[in-house]
């Protein structure tokens, strides 16, 4: 009898999960995709489209935060966060008596947090180039630096 409750007293972990699957894709596809946790650790790394699972908690009452990188040759490199909330039926545990649940089982499997997010679609902005630093430059012969002098070439006229 007293194992069944110890089990069956963690509201959020019998309706809940403490791993979320999700989704992440890219326009353009084949983006490279790398994800960290909020200790700033890999987790994943890999292109798009991906589907994964993340684990809802990082320690005893701390949710989990991550953050996926999309890079692309050609595209501006973007960063987004992926976040986790408090999950109504954690509180569930105060209803149906779950002590046990409310302060040890649920904090500690992180199944207290639900994923707010299950699908990350990002659009990739093509990179601009500034025609300021790729243009021609003109220079007098007196204004050369000295280390390029070595390979100028006379041109005949």
């Amino acid at each position: 009898m007293l194992a069944s409750t110890l089990v069956f007293s963690s509201c959020a972990s019998i309706v809940s999960k403490s791993k979320y699957p999700i989704a992440i894709n890219s326009a353009p596809s084949e983006a490279k995709i790398v994800v960290k946790d909020k200790k700033g650790i890999e987790i994943f790394s890999g292109k798009t489209p991906a589907n994964l699972e993340l684990k809802a908690g990082s320690g005893f009452f701390s949710k989990a935060r991550y953050q996926i990188t999309f890079s692309k040759p050609g595209y501006t490199t973007k960063t987004v966060p992926v976040e986790f909330k408090l999950d109504g039926w954690y509180f569930g545990n105060l209803v149906f008596g779950g002590v046990i649940g409310f302060l040890i089982i649920d904090p500690a499997t992180g199944a207290m947090y639900k994923l707010e997010k299950e699908f990350i679609n990002q659009t990739l902005e093509p990179a601009v180039t500034s025609a300021e630093n790729d243009g021609l430059q003109i220079y007098a012969i007196n204004d050369i630096p000295s280390d390029w002098t070595e390979h100028l070439v006379l041109l005949e006229e």
